[in-house]
Parts: structure tokens; C-alpha cells; sequence
């Protein structure tokens, strides 16, 4: 018999074994394909505006997918491989070489590496569909994505299961040359030893656990944190890092060392599942640790990038309020952008011709403006009546009304906007042609008259230093100080204007320094580029979630093989199968609970003080929040439900 029918062979008979594994395989060409394949997509690529980002997006992301696969499959395949160690060891005992073996082990992983390609590519152009639809939806972009199956991702998915068969071949050659024979065959005898545990070790970790979410509870404007940034960073880091080890090491071990003191110990079934978790808490402490802290990362990615996405339709227009605007030119040119505006297909919701007083500032601009280094030099005036002419047509509630001296500085994107009560307004002093005049500031509002400068390659580039100041004020100054005048339109589906702002701003741009500003050149790439991060973390947290559940999933199922004997001992004994189910039930919930609720407890808490407190405008978003974690935790509850389960159909199987 050949190597290769001896392949063969091996699949057929132990079908069940490998189908864990080669499902595990099926998974990763699936996910792999999927998400290759939209980088490929010709229609996915027409409806964007910045290719070149996204592909670049895509395979950065692709990249670190593909590591997740291979960790995923190894973690698989090193379960796999601890079933068949006595079955290596009959093979050596019957003369076979460790090389032949290995040879053995890359035909198998080259078969179901074949099975699971064409499976996982037909199942991924399928999802490849779904999710470029999901993609396009995101962008808010209503183009029609067809099933098609590219080359080059059908080449990527290949060349990850050829590298996999590899690495697998590699990994196979030091299990067999490494270990001795008589170790093959006892490799499942082996037994851990419990932790020692002690009730200091136990509150320690309690300790470090409740210092660290008391630091992240203080909130970022805290005395702790403005004082003492950098050691309440590394307390928080210590008490996360330090006090989630201990907990699964300590507190988890000292917890069973209680329950198994209690009088009531050896009724029902108790004393079965406490006493294997303690011989299990040595070989889980690093695996549950690790699975708490990326759980939290992971959560706290998606969530911030979900976050993102949703402020950003918001955003944009707050940075960008005018579908177009621009510093007026000679009436030559006004009229010739008129007419190219007016048979765009864009309706004209308004078009209005503001004036603006061009000052110095003598006053630190930094009183009036956060980043002032982000704002045009000097300092322009609008009035009040022109200000809110404007407002209104926008259906914004942000009018104001102001007397004498008074001004309202246009802070976009301040960090602190601020009513000024009387007696608090700070003086402003700006220099004209006929000399100073002080303003009192009556509020510093976080708004935007004509928004960021823009471009259509370059996006955004400065902002207008804009005041609002009173009727009276404006006509005081006007008589004397230089002037800008400005056209802007509203137009009616302004974000799908990216052709006609390149068209205008082609025109504009012939004046050297002149403003101009564009809904559509800011929208496109913010919307874009938030909607990749979402699509592309979504993706990376759906498989991160899957390889952290199997890490606790293969464990279980290994130590489920390893303890086939001690449960068909205690089935001669007289336990019930009833009795097995609630025993395994109990067990697995203390493995995968309590790292999954601290994961979501760091996760949560870090973005409600850090990033929710400072998105309040945005009420829906906790909800948005607690919407993922609750999806997250439920593929948690089918992976235990599934892992329960198997564990019971491997108890039941002779030993």
C-alpha cells in the first residue's frame, strides 16, 4: 500500500476526526476568498471615488485576515495532531520513517486542502456577493454587485492552502522527530497539577481589577489623568494585564478551593466539575487571559470605528456645511460657474452672495479658536443679519442675536464650545484701516459659516476664521475696511457632486489663494474611507471572535479525549448520562463566561468614559454599542453550546 492510498485510507475511516479539521480549513478558505475577492470586484471598484485607497485598505487588511486564518487552522491542526500521536507511534513501531510520515500528513493536508478550496470558494463567491452589497450599502452607493469568481483571489485562497499543507508538514516532522516513541504512546496520559492558590494572591487580583476600573471610571478630564497621565497609564495597564492573569490563576482556583469547603460539597454533582477545573486552571490561565484582553481590543476596535461611521454623515457637514462655496470672482466668471452649476442636473436649493470684513487679530486667536493653527490667517467678519439669512436656509436652530460689540466666534470642532455669561465675555481686539476696535466674545460656538477649505484630491485643507458680529458692528467697520465677497450654493444631492466641484474648483483655482469649499469633496472620501475601516474591522472582529472561541473550544475537546476514562469509570459507577450533560454544562460556563464578561466589562467601560461622553449629540450610540457586544457574546454562547455538546459525544466514545 501506498503513502498516498494509506492517505486516503486514514480519512475514510477516521472521517469524524478529520471533519473537525477540515471544517476549520473549509472556514479559513471561505473567509480568505471572501474577502480577497472584493478587492478584485471590476464592480465594486467603478462605483468608487478612491480606488487607490481602498485596495490599499483591502490588502492591508487581507494580510492580517491571513494570519488570523493560519492561526486558526494551526490551533486546529495542533488538536488534530495530539489525537493521532499513538497513531504515529504504531506507525514508526512498523518500520515507517519520520519522513514517510510526514510525507503521509502533507498528502492529507493537500486532500482536504483540495476539498476545502473548492467548497470555500464556492460558498465565498456567494458571500463575496453579500458582502459587497453590505459594502456598497455602507457607502450609500446604489450600485449592482454581480456573483463572479476573480483569478487572482481563487490564486490567493490556492496559495494559503499549499502554504498551510507546509507549515502543517513542518510541524508534523518535530512532533515525530522530537518526541520519543513510548511518549507517543502515553502523550494523552499525561495530567496537570493543580495551581496552588491562596486567598492574598485571590484579593490581589480582585485589587488590581477594581484600581484599574477606577482609573478608567475617573474619566480623561480627571485629576488623575490630567496630573498623572503617564502613571495612571501604566496602573491602568498593570491592573488590566496583571489583575485579569491572577484572576484566572488565583481567584478563579480559590474560588473552587471554597465551594469545595462547603458542607454540601459532595451532593449532586459538585465535587465532578470543580474537580477537573482545578487541574485545568494551569494549562488555561494564559489562553483565558489572553481571550479576555483581545476580546476587550477587539470590542473596542469595532465599536470605535462603528462610532466613526456614524458621525461621520454627521461630521462631514458640520466641516463642510455649504454644498459649494467660493470667494466670488470677476461677474465673467461668476456667471460662467452659474451656468456650469445650473446644467450639472443638481437643482439650486438657494444661492447667496455674503460679504465678509477682512481684519487682523491683535488678541491671541487661540482665546476665540481651539487649533488656531488650523484656520487661514487674520480673522473675517460676518454680520448678523447675513449670518442667519444663511442659517435658516440650512433649517439649522443656531441663530443668534447680538448687540453693540458684541461677536460669536465660529469655533468648528472646538473641544469646548462656550456660552459666556455677563461679566465672563473676554475681550477680542482686531486691527482695521482706520485702527483697533475690541469685541466682547458672547460665545464660542461650535459651528461653521463656510467651512473648511477643500479640494477635490486633497480634501480639506484650513478653515475660515470666521465672527459673527452685530448689524451695528459690521456697519461701523465696513466703510473702511477691505472686503471679500462669497457665492454659495445649496444644491439638492450634493454628496454625488464630485464631478461638478472638480469642474468649478477647476475655475476657481486659477485665482491664486482663493477660498473654496465643497460638500462633495470631503464626503466621498470620509464616507469611503470610514465605511472600509467598519466593513474591514467587522470582518477582522468576526474572525478574531471565531479564533479566540476555538482556543477555548479545542481545549475543551482535547481535555474531553484525554478524560474518556475517567467518565467511563464513573458511567460503571452508576452516574447518569443526565448527571454527564449538567456536569460538562457547569464546567464549560466557568471556561468561557468569565473571560468574555471581563473582556466586555474593560471594553465598555473604556468606551463610555473615553468615547461616548465625548459623542453625547449622537444618543443612539450606546445602543449601537451594546448591539455589538450582544452579538459578540451570543457567537460565544454557540460556541459553548456547541462545545458542550461535542464534549458529551466524546465522553460516550470507548476509550
Amino acid at each position: 500500500m501506498s503513502l498516498f492510498d494509506l492517505t486516503i485510507r486514514n480519512v475514510k475511516r477516521n472521517f469524524r476526526l478529520y471533519s473537525i479539521y477540515l471544517l476549520s480549513m473549509i472556514i479559513g478558505v471561505i473567509i480568505q476568498y471572501t474577502f480577497s475577492s472584493l478587492m478584485y470586484n471590476q464592480d465594486i471598484i467603478d462605483a468608487l471615488q478612491n480606488r487607490e485607497l481602498f485596495q490599499t485598505g483591502i490588502a492591508i487588511a487581507s494580510v492580517v485576515i491571513f494570519l488570523f486564518i493560519i492561526f486558526f487552522i494551526l490551533y486546529a491542526n495542533s488538536f488534530f495532531m495530539r489525537q493521532r500521536k499513538k497513531e504515529f507511534g504504531m506507525y514508526l513501531l512498523y518500520g515507517l520513517k519520520e519522513r514517510q510520515i510526514v510525507r503521509m500528513v502533507f498528502y492529507e493536508t493537500l486532500v482536504m486542502g483540495a476539498i476545502s478550496l473548492v467548497i470555500g470558494i464556492l460558498l465565498g463567491g456567494l458571500l463575496s456577493k453579500l458582502f459587497g452589497m453590505l459594502l456598497m450599502n455602507l457607502m450609500q452607493y446604489d450600485q449592482v454587485i454581480s456573483l463572479s469568481f476573480p483569478i487572482g483571489a481563487m490564486a490567493t485562497a490556492a496559495a494559503v492552502i499549499l502554504l498551510i499543507a507546509l507549515i502543517v508538514s513542518v510541524q508534523s516532522y518535530i512532533l515525530v522527530n522530537r518526541v520519543q516513541l513510548t511518549e507517543l504512546f502515553h502523550a494523552k496520559q499525561k495530567a496537570e497539577k493543580p495551581v496552588r492558590v491562596s486567598a492574598g494572591m485571590a484579593i490581589l487580583a480582585v485589587f488590581l481589577i477594581g484600581v484599574a476600573f477606577y482609573l478608567i471610571c475617573s474619566g480623561q478630564y480627571s485629576a488623575v489623568w490630567q496630573d498623572y497621565g503617564t502613571y495612571s497609564l501604566i496602573a491602568t495597564a498593570i491592573g488590566i494585564i496583571g489583575g485579569t492573569y491572577l484572576f484566572f490563576r488565583q481567584f478563579a482556583g480559590w474560588l473552587l478551593q471554597l465551594i469545595s469547603r462547603r458542607k454540601k460539597y459532595h451532593e449532586g454533582n459538585t465535587v465532578l466539575w470543580t474537580s477537573s477545573l482545578r487541574f485545568q486552571i494551569r494549562g488555561n490561565t494564559l489562553n483565558l487571559t489572553f481571550i479576555s484582553l483581545f476580546s476587550a481590543v477587539i470590542m473596542m476596535l469595532l465599536c470605535f470605528v462603528t462610532i466613526n461611521y456614524k458621525v461621520q454623515f454627521e461630521a462631514v457637514g458640520r466641516n463642510v456645511p455649504n454644498s459649494i462655496a467660493y470667494e466670488s470672482l470677476d461677474p465673467a466668471t461668476n456667471q460662467q460657474i452659474d451656468q456650469v452649476i445650473k446644467s450639472s442636473g443638481h437643482d439650486i436649493r438657494y444661492h447667496l452672495k455674503p460679504e465678509a470684513l477682512v481684519v487682523e487679530a491683535v488678541t491671541d486667536r487661540g482665546v476665540a479658536f481651539d487649533n488656531p493653527e488650523y484656520y487661514i490667517p487674520g480673522l473675517w467678519l460676518v454680520s448678523e443679519t447675513e449670518y442667519n439669512e444663511l442659517i435658516k436656509l440650512r433649517g439649522d436652530k443656531e441663530q443668534v442675536e447680538l448687540q453693540g460689540m458684541e461677536a460669536v466666534a465660529l469655533s468648528q470642532g472646538s473641544d469646548f464650545p462656550k456660552h459666556f455669561a455677563e461679566g465672563e465675555k473676554p475681550d477680542f481686539t482686531v486691527k482695521a484701516a482706520e485702527g483697533e476696535k475690541t469685541f466682547k466674545l458672547f460665545e464660542k460656538k461650535d459651528y461653521a459659516y463656510l467651512g473648511w477649505a477643500t479640494d477635490p484630491v486633497l480634501a480639506m485643507d484650513k478653515k475660515p476664521p470666521v465672527f459673527v458680529v452685530s448689524d451695528e458692528a459690521y456697519a461701523e467697520l465696513s466703510g473702511y475696511t477691505e472686503k471679500k465677497s462669497f457665492e454659495i450654493y445649496g444644491l439638492t444631492d450634493a454628496k454625488n457632486a464630485e464631478e461638478l466641484s472638480k469642474q468649478v474648483n477647476a475655475i476657481v483655482s486659477k485665482k491664486e489663494r482663493a477660498y473654496y469649499s465643497s460638500f462633495a469633496d470631503v464626503y466621498s472620501k470620509q464616507i469611503e474611507s470610514s465605511s472600509l475601516m467598519l466593513f474591514a474591522a467587522g470582518f477582522l472582529a468576526l474572525i478574531a471572535t471565531f479564533a479566540l472561541a476555538s482556543v477555548i473550544y479545542f481545549k475543551q475537546l482535547r481535555e474531553a479525549t484525554d478524560e474518556r476514562q475517567q467518565y467511563s469509570i464513573l458511567r460503571k459507577m452508576g452516574v447518569e448520562n443526565r448527571q454527564f450533560r449538567s456536569v460538562i454544562r457547569k464546567q464549560l460556563l466557568f471556561v468561557f463566561l468569565p473571560p468574555i464578561v471581563l473582556g466586555l466589562l474593560y471594553s465598555w467601560t473604556i468606551i463610555k468614559y473615553y468615547i461616548l461622553d465625548s459623542v453625547k449629540d449622537f444618543p443612539e450610540l450606546p445602543g449601537i454599542v451594546w448591539s455589538i457586544m450582544g452579538i459578540y457574546f451570543l457567537i460565544y454562547l454557540v460556541f459553548y453550546a456547541s462545545s458542550a455538546n461535542l464534549y458529551y459525544r466524546i465522553i460516550n466514545q470507548n476509550p
